[in-house]
């Protein structure tokens, strides 16, 4: 023994040293071989919950000669007794945790008590221990993975293939001895052994966590912290939760970690980047794979996290291994071709136990030597680098857990009941069984599967079908399958309305209640299925603090905790934990402060610089860049609008809301400076008509011409005189018209109000108010009632000024770190950019409309996914990024946020919007699900930031908004409210009508807008690029509306793939916007044979 009085294993506030751990190990094996008369190669079970006797108890079990089999100590009792069967295992060691699990009819000792007991009267006879001979041919572990078959499969690991496997470890700098390495893996998961026997033989120091101690992150980072770890092998799964726990807590600091060993599942740059934030020291993290019957790694590939490839590929093998990429008939594959692995060497196991014929079938002999046939399909780079692309069966991994989806299957159709049975993998996280069955119910199924599979094999939805249905070969025809209801109805398993049980549920219904404008929302109802979204779930963020005096801490209630229990009871159940938080200083009642003059607000500013640095002034036909327009037509021949009634309803409105009477100037300063100005000084200002009429021509086209005229007027507004709305009536001629009334104050059938107001002081979620506004002000003919202590805008950008935004500073340097802010993405533009810099403004665009098979597709991934239209709209944009851009990974974009965050601004008119840097770095060989689930964390995350200005992110980085590329491009989801598509005033109904194309101008050069109507019965999931025509055509949108379409179909189609869910988890690497017509012309020049050409 080298290091007698080194440590070997700790755990919380007890030891070993080598020396003693050495002496609890000989009490065990000898305890083993003479009171239990173990004979050399018997299989000896071990089921006990993380200790330091699970460690004593593998080292026993080796000494002894025996052979170490882990059983999990969360599987249920069914399955450990068939485990312990299949094994013939005649002993299984448990402690004081787990002894319950085993009854009478299995031998279990207790590895506490035999130390206990023979602490001090066992006779140590070495010699008995000297006489048992380990050869290197006899098995040392098994470890069983799922199998197909309905039974798992015991895989058995010689001796030789784990010593081998140990030097190669250490050799490629995974552990040496200097480590400090932590437990964390299930000893389910072959990695376990890794951890405890390879650490020891390297004389390396194993630290373990007390039970359930890796789920506890508080915990786990005090010890990481602590112990001083500097090596540890986590799944990518458990790394993200980690890195969020960090990044929310902001205690710890990993100032240790010197090796990261991942495997399991694949992992991402960002995953990288995320841990690079957190981690203090020099690390170098491994892509570690192999399967069970390969022992543990057998490649690897060492990863520098300062300069770390765009693809992280699987690697290469370690000494005394082998591969080879072999195709259907066992033939090489050509470099980049996508084959299946198979390894050789000194890893390859012995063979499954009592399972010769699986054996036989899982393994190849080429050339005299075994090959182990993985299923995984790879492909090699020219580089010798093997990189992951899936699996040639039905086998998956579900957070690095290997699973056989027959294994499941075959327990299912052990109920009688059931005929015939599929289970699928939905999204990342969803096992989905489909059961051919019409007398069996939810509740027996998963009772069943819970008492005869692991938790992590166990269904999260079950399928009850009459029949599946079948192809033509009389098998299941799993594209045919219908997708899983995640109906709030389903989820609960009843129909019923459930109402609040207590005080905290009773405030949440009531404030979701207001919200939705409904009467009752049952405490179950997942708030996604009733149209949530991000500004609903941040106005509940802000009213829940307020209600309940949470204060500002965000790591007390976070918007993503919100997000992940998306209901009244899990939202109930969240503030019950932070109920007594102290209320922050800084989260004050917002009021009015009675101010006339202030700063401009930061959305004010970005609007004002924006429309006068990026766009040329001297352009007659676009003088407007941030004109809101807004048409409504009498529907009816028998509705008519009195026009001076209108036009006062028009004066009450400015006369309320102090915005649409506000000035912005640059003062003597050069600051931006918003005056209120005098409510009779504007509407009866002679110089600017703010309400006009305009006789309208019969021919549509030249109606269309005016309308045009009017948006491009050059003194359609003046932010200088606080010029910022108009109303323009567009009539008919009503000469041929009867009425008693003078006609001269009526509007009839097919006439036109145009309000035009400018984006300064107006954004998309003001039209709703100023509808409400009117029409109560046109019914009651008065002008509407005013609060003179009711916040205004102006106080708004006051607030928002001295709010405290260092916190968020942090994380907007943090997130665009590293990343080139003026450079530009590769997109197919036709031109260049002008010298001057100058936007013309001019559009060319193109429209799109989903049909209804892919808008419901569409919108029950959503559902189904918990996410809300823009995040699933601005997941397939990236992707369609990732593809235009020939594969650039790292892409920043901009998008809007409606940063209405606190309850005082839900019902105030103004300009709120904010724009948004939204990055993401992608992986290659990520499934469009990962994508979204990636860019659905990122929004979580910024939305908590989304109040930080544009203007302070660009100055940070000491950019301005004239030479930044990520704001010309931009990405948008519009949902359509009823309340903004119908104006009604006084009985009179008018329709919203909606602007044709030429009327559309670019503000940005590339841009996407999804546009999601419910309530309309058709059309209801549209979309539209609008690309600057400074740089497209015509023919270039087009063709990339065309690309997009094609992509869309690709993913939500079911008749894209052969099976539903192909399309979603094969990698975004393999999705195409290639036309088919594209496609056809690149075969026929590579393929088309060419008549007159002769040989001479």
């Amino acid at each position: 023994m080298r290091h007698p009085q080194k440590l070997a294993v700790e755990l919380d506030e007890q030891s070993l040293t080598y020396c003693e751990l050495l002496y609890y190990v000989q009490i065990l094996s000898l305890t083993l071989l003479n009171e239990c008369f173990i004979a050399p190669g018997e299989i000896i079970c071990q089921c006990v919950e993380r200790s330091v006797s699970m460690v004593i108890g593998i080292m026993g079990i080796e000494m002894a000669g025996g052979v170490y089999c882990p059983l999990s100590p969360r599987d249920p009792q069914h399955r450990l007794y068939a485990l312990t069967q299949q094994t013939q295992s005649r002993l299984v060691l448990v402690h004081h945790l787990t002894r319950i699990k085993f009854g009478h009819d299995i031998v279990s000792q207790d590895i506490d008590s035999i130390l206990n007991i023979n602490y001090m009267n066992i006779d140590r006879n070495n010699g008995c221990l000297s006489s048992v001979i380990v050869k290197g041919e006899d098995i040392a572990y098994i470890i069983f993975t799922s199998g197909s078959t309905g039974t798992p499969k015991a895989a058995q690991t010689r001796h030789r293939n784990f010593t081998n496997f140990v030097h190669s470890i250490q050799n490629a700098g995974v552990i040496n001895e200097q480590d400090t390495v932590s437990q964390i893996c299930a000893p389910t998961y072959d990695v376990h052994v890794m951890e405890i026997m390879g650490s020891l033989l390297l004389c390396a120091t194993v630290v373990m966590l007390h039970p359930y101690g890796n789920m506890d992150f508080e915990y786990f980072a005090h010890t990481l912290q602590h112990k001083q770890i500097t090596c540890l092998a986590p799944v990518p799964t458990f790394l993200n939760h980690l890195c969020d726990f960090l990044a929310h807590s902001n205690r710890y600091a990993l100032s240790s970690v010197r090796s990261l060993c991942i495997g399991g599942e694949p992992f991402s740059l960002q995953l990288v980047h995320r841990l690079r934030s957190h981690i203090k020291s020099e690390f170098y993290m491994h892509n570690i794979y192999a399967p069970a019957e390969c022992t543990i790694v057998s490649i690897c590939h060492r990863i520098d996290p300062v300069s770390i490839e765009n693809n992280i590929p699987l690697g290469s093998v370690l000494v005394n291994e082998q591969y080879k990429v072999l195709d259907i008939l066992l033939q090489p594959g050509a470099i980049g071709e996508e084959d299946e692995l198979l390894i050789g060497g000194e890893g390859v196991f012995a063979g499954y136990l009592g399972g010769d014929d699986l054996t036989a079938k899982a393994l190849v002999e080429i050339d005299g030597q075994l090959f182990y046939r993985t299923g995984d399909l790879v492909r090699m780079d020219n580089n010798g680098l093997l990189h992951y692309q899936g699996r040639k069966d039905h086998q998956i991994k579900l957070h690095g857990q290997r699973i056989e989806l027959g294994e499941i299957e075959r327990c299912l159709l052990n109920i009688t009941s059931i005929s015939a049975c599929v289970v699928m993998k939905w999204n990342d996280d969803y096992l989905v069984a489909y059961v051919q069955s019409s007398d069996v119910n939810e509740e027996e199924l998963r009772q069943h599967s819970q008492s005869h599979l692991p938790p992590h094999m166990i269904p999260s939805l079950f399928v009850i079908l009459d029949k599946l249905p079948l192809n033509a070969n009389g098998k299941i025809d799993r594209k045919l399958l219908p997708p899983p209801s995640f109906s709030p109805i389903h989820l609960t398993n009843h129909d019923k309305l459930l109402l609040p049980t207590n005080h905290i549920e009773i405030s949440i219904y009531h404030i979701w209640c207001d919200i939705f404008k409904q009467n009752q929302i049952s405490t179950d109802t997942n708030i996604f299925t009733i149209g949530g979204h991000s500004l609903l779930m941040m106005q509940l963020f802000h009213r829940y603090k307020i209600e309940f005096h949470l204060g500002q801490n965000l790591n007390a209630l976070s918007i993503s905790d919100l997000f992940q229990h998306p209901t009244i009871v899990g939202h109930a159940q969240l503030i019950y934990q932070t109920k007594n938080t102290t209320e922050s200083n800084n989260d004050y009642h917002w009021s009015s402060l009675h101010i006339m003059k202030a700063k401009a607000s930061f959305a004010q500013e970005r609007i004002f610089l924006d429309e006068r640095i990026r766009f040329s002034s001297t352009n007659n036909n676009t003088n407007n860049m941030y004109v809101i327009p807004l048409v409504y037509q009498i529907a009816s021949i028998n509705d008519h609008i009195s026009i001076s009634r209108l036009q006062h309803a028009f004066q009450s409105i400015i006369t309320k809301h102090e915005i649409l009477r506000t000035a912005l100037y640059l003062d003597t300063s050069a600051t931006i400076i918003q005056g209120c100005l005098d409510t009779n000084a504007i509407i009866n200002d002679k110089k600017s008509s703010r309400f006009s009429m305009i006789t309208l021509p019969d021919e549509k086209h030249e109606q269309n011409e005016i309308v045009k005229k009017i948006l491009n007027q050059s003194n359609l507004f003046d932010l200088s005189m606080g010029h910022v709305i108009n109303c323009h009536i567009l009539r008919r001629d009503q000469s041929n018209h009867s009425l008693t009334q003078s006609s001269d104050d009526l509007m009839i059938k097919d006439d036109l109000i145009l309000f035009t107001i400018h984006h300064a002081c107006f954004d998309g979620a003001s039209v709703s108010i100023f509808i409400r506004d009117l029409s109560l002000a046109y019914q009651s003919n008065e002008l509407l009632p005013i609060d003179d202590n009711s916040l205004q805008y102006i106080d708004y950008s006051i607030h928002e000024h001295i709010m405290d935004m260092t916190s968020s500073q942090e994380f907007w340097l943090l997130e665009l770190k590293g990343y080139n802010l003026t450079g530009q993405l590769s997109l197919p533009v036709d031109r260049q950019r002008l010298l001057t810099d100058q936007r013309s403004g001019l559009a060319s665009s193109a429209q799109l409309t989903f049909d209804d098979e892919i808008c419901t597709s569409f919108l029950n991934y959503a559902s189904s996914h918990y996410l809300t239209l823009f995040q699933l709209g601005l997941s397939v944009f990236y992707v369609f990024l990732f593809k235009l851009t020939h594969g650039e990974s790292d892409l920043c974009i901009s998008s809007i946020n409606a940063n209405r965050y606190r309850s005082e601004l839900v019902n105030m008119i103004g300009m709120f919007v904010s724009t948004l840097p939204y990055r993401v770095e992608l992986d290659s060989q990520w499934s469009f699900d990962e994508v979204v689930k990636y860019v659905q964390e990122k929004c979580l995350l910024t939305l908590q930031h989304s109040h930080y200005p544009l203007q302070h992110i660009l100055s940070d980085f000491h950019l301005t908004q004239s030479n930044v590329s990520l704001l010309e491009t931009m990405f948008d989801f519009i949902t359509v409210s009823k309340e903004v598509n119908d104006l009604c005033l006084n009985g009179v109904d008018l329709q919203k009508v909606s602007l044709n194309e030429s009327y559309v101008m670019a503000q940005f050069d590339f841009s996407l807008n999804f546009i999601y109507n419910p309530s309309s019965n058709d059309n209801r999931l549209s979309c539209s690029f609008v690309c600057s025509s400074d740089l497209f055509d015509e023919r270039t949108t087009l063709t990339l509306t065309q690309r997009f379409t094609y992509l869309c179909e690709q993913i939500f189609s079911s008749t894209s793939m052969e099976n539903p869910e192909d399309a979603c988890s094969t990698t975004i690497s393999r999705l195409s916007i290639i036309l088919s017509s594209e496609m056809k012309e690149m075969q026929d020049f590579v393929f088309c044979q060419q008549t007159n050409i002769k040989n001479r």
